[in-house]
């Protein structure tokens, strides 16, 4: 049957009962598709546009604009790009099926890709949260408090990974020079110096805390109520409970003390390479992301301060 003389809707029932028998789709996937296509066929009709054959490239890249700006002409609203990459996959997917069934001749939707998804700027604590939430550590006369303390006054002070605090060994750690060797993705190793408090908290740890953990010999620096070596789960959840109990109603996870340490640091005038060693980013570009977040930080500053911003 020619794509000239098929009208759109026709096709996209026969799309959507092709994923319902042939390909055994769930349900909502199913409505999910409807709904979607039901945008783009009346994106289309709001052309003239009732037949297949008629549709063009251009129709289905000026969709994609119209979901991502809004057009309220079409009727279109606009979009989060995670729900425009959605629509496009199943507009996508309804031409493949028009052209592999013969509907029309050439799948004109093929080239079209779905927007790259907006990069989300970290959240970084003020450093007054961090303060209060490395005081809420816990009692300090108790060995699973003292090793908390020491363990977020690491994570903080060096900016490490999650995984590269539970995988230290005491032997990593230099106290006498306050700096501590982080392996990083790739078994990457780095040299990054520790500030005294964090020194301050790991000895007191190491004197009065990690004696008592101690139940196997093990040499890892950070060790569980069994005497293993602490897990990158629970090490999560000791930060997530001192947020808590600081009072802190912000989402908070080991990152967020990542994101902080190079936010704090940028804000302090430091160099974005010197936190990009520091981080362990193969890039510099990963690390520029937090230049963003140091200059929306300037820009609401001076907006509030400014008696000339407004």
């Amino acid at each position: 049957m020619g794509g000239s003389q098929v009208a759109v809707d026709d096709v996209v029932q026969r799309y959507l009962d092709h994923l319902t028998v042939e390909k055994g789709s769930a349900r909502n996937t199913v409505s999910s598709y409807r709904r979607d296509l039901e945008r783009y066929t009346q994106f289309l009709a709001d052309r003239g546009i009732g037949t297949l054959a008629a549709v063009s490239e251009a129709d289905v890249r000026d969709f994609l604009v119209a979901l991502r700006k809004g057009d309220p002409d079409a009727g279109v609203a606009a979009l989060a790009d995670s729900s425009v990459a959605r629509t496009l996959v199943a507009t996508r997917g309804f031409h493949k099926f028009a052209a592999a069934e013969g509907v029309v001749v050439e799948d004109v939707a093929h080239a079209v890709r779905p927007p790259k998804a907006a990069r989300r700027l970290p959240k970084a604590l003020s450093v007054d949260e961090v303060l209060v939430i490395l005081d809420a550590a816990g009692a300090p006369d108790h060995p699973r408090a003292l090793r908390d303390r020491a363990m977020l006054e690491l994570l903080y002070s060096c900016g490490a990974r999650i995984s590269e605090v539970t995988a230290l060994d005491v032997d990593d750690i230099d106290m006498e020079h306050r700096a501590v060797v982080l392996r990083g993705k790739g078994g990457k190793e780095r040299i990054v110096p520790v500030g005294r408090p964090a020194i301050a908290a790991v000895d007191a740890y190491l004197v009065r805390g990690r004696p008592d953990l101690n139940k196997r010999g093990i040499p890892a620096l950070f060790l569980n109520v069994r005497g293993g070596r602490l897990s990158r789960q629970s090490a999560w959840q000791v930060l997530v409970d001192a947020a808590a109990r600081a009072g802190i109603d912000k989402e908070v996870s080991p990152h967020t003390l990542r994101h902080s340490f190079a936010t704090h640091l940028l804000d302090g005038g430091a160099d974005v390479r010197v936190v990009q060693e520091l981080l362990g980013h193969s890039s510099v570009t990963t690390t520029q992301v937090y230049t963003l977040v140091t200059v929306n930080t300037m820009r609401e500053v001076y907006a509030t301060a400014h008696p000339r911003a407004r």
